[in-house]
């Protein structure tokens, strides 16, 4: 299951709406063969894992991140070559919530009389595919706000300009962020003062789609963008039913405000630079009024602290997010 996570990571930027899986094939002869989800429309991992065994399938157990589906979408159902191919044992670290599969993988399976085992590795697992599965759950896609910030507690001067907070390696990382997510966001103000493009220019993926709260200049940089005001959730709710599996907030301190005090943020990530702007009149990483006493901050808990370059990436999450893969 290890190798299968591994796998799936490889192909994280290619294979949304898709949701990106692992799979592997273990022989009775202790042979192994790889698979992982091609981009939609291509073979899902598990097919992709059958294909490299062949013959050897027969007897092995197949070790897959995600429940196999049981229906006909772009490709025919993973189940019925899981069976054609004479697989004994299938491992399956997370079951599938999407209303078309939903265990119907594994009654399938098991009504061919393959043996099944679910839940190995399923917190890893419920991690990796969180996007997903939260669109899956919620029709909404998983939102990440991403800043970058001084020691200091800013995300820019006061004059406004924030090029460049953190180094080379961090810009790197959160450009892999952004090949990631299937949309970013940002705000009028931020186009008006910086012009971003919003594209991957470094590592592999597509172009993010590109969502402006507000309107902006026709010349700017970012278009073709979608263009969106008022409710958030009702954004989001959009951006699902578009295929949105992970959006990416990389606007300034009104826009992060509006999603963290909105409870709309699944993931907080921080790049820390070794920088003191030195004073008050910078700008904060959120816009208004914050907690008014210490009883009502906000608290999560880090995932993950990282050193990047000469930065430190700090990943934060709400309390009350879930790991448990159900």
């Amino acid at each position: 299951m290890a190798r299968a996570i591994a796998l799936a990571a490889g192909v994280r930027t290619t294979t949304s709406p898709n949701p990106w899986v692992g799979a592997v094939v273990v022989a009775p002869s202790g042979q192994s063969f790889a698979g992982s989800t091609q981009p939609p429309g291509g073979p899902h991992a598990e097919v992709a894992a059958l294909i490299a065994a062949g013959p050897a399938a027969r007897g092995a157990t197949l070790f897959v991140t995600l429940e196999p589906c049981a229906h006909h979408g772009r490709t025919p159902p993973c189940t019925e070559a899981i069976v054609a191919t004479g697989i004994r044992r299938v491992v399956i670290a997370v079951e599938d919530p999407d209303t078309r599969v939903c265990g119907r993988g594994i009654d399938a399976l098991r009504l061919a009389g393959v043996a099944v085992e679910t839940g190995v590795a399923a917190v890893e697992v419920s991690e990796q595919l969180a996007p997903y599965l939260k669109h899956r759950r919620t029709g909404r896609p998983w939102v990440i706000l991403k800043l970058a910030v001084t020691l200091d507690g800013r995300t820019a001067a006061p004059d406004g300009t924030s090029r460049w907070i953190t180094g080379e390696a961090a810009r790197a990382d959160a450009h892999r962020l952004r090949a990631e997510s299937d949309a970013v966001v940002v705000g009028a103000g931020t186009v008006r003062t910086d012009d971003p493009e919003l594209t991957v220019r470094t590592g592999a993926g597509r172009d993010p789609l590109r969502v402006v709260l507000g309107a902006v200049p026709p010349e700017a940089r970012l278009h073709p963008a979608l263009h969106r005001s008022g409710d958030l959730g009702e954004i989001l709710d959009e951006l699902g039913r578009r295929g949105v599996l992970q959006l990416l907030v990389e606007g300034g301190a009104t826009v992060a405000q509006r999603f963290h005090g909105a409870c709309l943020v699944d993931r907080y990530v921080l790049y820390l630079a070794p920088a003191l702007l030195g004073g008050d009149d910078g700008r904060p990483v959120f816009a208004g009024p914050g907690a008014a006493t210490m009883e009502n901050v906000w608290r999560g808990r880090i995932v993950e602290l990282t050193r990047i370059g000469e930065d430190l990436r700090v990943e934060l999450a709400p309390r009350n997010d879930r790991h448990d893969g159900s």
